[in-house]
């Protein structure tokens, strides 16, 4: 059986929440649908592009029954899913003046026993725990992200670099986008985060472990996550929803 718990935070600075997760158990919680966005733009824009996305994300997904059982074709889904949710994010900017430019991040997966299908667009990024270690699955569509690759700043620097909330790629702000797809294969106990940057720019990916392995139920663990964040500040949104199998 596949156990979740998702939690969202205001924070204590940000006077919205423009953050959004949800889920959809299929096959007698055999198989996990989850999504979590991070909205941008002005007034309520922000939250109106993530819960969008959010929407439109999981109403494709379970329109396509057949392909979520066919572990060739899940992951085709995932991104005609992720394709879709830009299109409606962006038509309903282009028809609303106060929703003009909005957009949102968007990382989504679909889990099935022992294995993991995950999409990405933009900074919000999903994590593998397994035993004692914790890897990022995702890579964040980001200029400090491109800055790190070709070499021109360190994993380090990129951390107060003046730029580092730029994306270079948003669901919703052009009329097509690429999606990163990924597969991860997981064991009996291994968990799943996703989340959004309200976390991981104040929690370390080791505090973000450390806390996992001292609570071994999901709500705590979750809860625990989202308090680390707002003691370290609360700066913005935080979201985090954690699966185990």
């Amino acid at each position: 059986m596949i156990r979740s718990y998702g939690k969202t935070d205001r924070g204590i600075v940000r006077r919205d929440n423009q953050d959004c997760f949800d889920f959809s158990e299929l096959s007698d919680n055999k198989l996990l649908l989850c999504v979590v966005c991070d909205g941008m733009g002005g007034a309520n824009a922000g939250n109106v592009a993530s819960t969008l996305a959010a929407d439109t994300f999981l109403k494709t997904l379970n329109d396509q029954p057949m392909a979520l059982q066919d572990n060739q074709l899940v992951g085709e889904a995932l991104k005609d899913a992720a394709l879709a949710a830009n299109r409606v994010v962006h038509e309903a900017a282009k028809n609303n003046y106060e929703q003009a430019g909005m957009g949102t991040t968007l990382v989504g997966a679909a889990i099935k026993e022992n294995l993991a299908h995950i999409v990405s667009v933009g900074d919000s990024r999903a994590y593998h725990i397994s035993n004692d270690t914790i890897r990022q699955i995702t890579r964040d569509h980001s200029l400090v992200e491109d800055m790190i690759a070709r070499g021109d700043i360190t994993r380090e620097e990129s951390l107060h670099h003046p730029n580092r909330n730029l994306l270079t790629k948003v669901v919703g702000t052009e009329a097509k986008v690429d999606r990163d797809l990924f597969e991860v294969r997981l064991q009996s106990g291994d968990q799943l985060l996703l989340c959004t940057d309200g976390l991981t720019n104040l929690v370390t990916d080791d505090e973000i472990l450390q806390e996992i392995k001292a609570h071994k139920d999901l709500q705590e663990s979750g809860d625990m996550l989202v308090t680390l964040a707002l003691a370290k500040g609360g700066g913005d949104n935080v979201t985090v929803f954690l699966v185990r199998v």
